[in-house]
């Protein structure tokens, strides 16, 4: 069982936080929301509120497997202007830990240089902040230990994929196929 942090901050796309954190908690993950807000209760991008598990400056980080980044343009801001989780994403990646944004989330990960030489996605409209990233227009792409995605729509395969990264491809169909993934009439 892998350890996933998911940072929210008001603003935060709330399909793009949620689905992840169904589907991985769904593959019997431990996944903690951090609010980096200084408060628990966040608002999303669409009024929907959710409660963090935890705030960004109560937790010590020290086990965790991924690191998760979901969009939202007033919450990608938010999160873009934090520094202790800058920090934090800068130590994880030297230490070989996963990384995971979508949306225009990868643009904070695409600042920090950490997509240099790395395939990566994103919004459209966002690419230029993909610093050094050979993009891409596919819905999720993994390169080494960065998985990157470009919005809402790419949500259940960004969660699917995160989990084939933590647990193979064998994991990820069993997830897909109890969520009855893609759905045909």
């Amino acid at each position: 069982m892998a350890k996933v942090y998911v940072f929210l901050a008001d603003g935060y796309e709330e399909v793009e936080a949620l689905t992840p954190v169904d589907l991985l908690r769904r593959a019997d993950h431990e996944v903690c929301m951090v609010s980096i807000m200084e408060k628990k209760q966040i608002t999303g991008s669409h009024g929907i509120r959710v409660e963090a598990d935890v705030l960004l400056q109560d937790e010590k980080f020290n086990e965790g497997d991924m690191y998760l980044l979901p969009g939202g343009m007033l919450g990608t801001w938010h999160l873009g202007k934090n520094q202790r989780l800058a920090k934090l994403l800068l130590q994880e990646y030297v230490k070989g830990q996963y990384l995971a944004a979508i949306c225009a989330a990868p643009s904070i990960l695409g600042q920090l240089g950490i997509l240099k030489d790395k395939k990566a996605v994103c919004y459209p409209g966002f690419e230029k902040k993909l610093t050094g990233a050979q993009v891409l227009t596919v819905p999720v792409v993994t390169d080494g230990t960065i998985t990157t995605a470009r919005g809402v729509g790419a949500g259940i395969d960004f969660g699917l994929e995160l989990i084939r990264v933590l647990d193979g491809s064998d994991k990820a169909c069993e997830i897909k196929n109890q969520i009855v993934y893609p759905y045909n009439s």
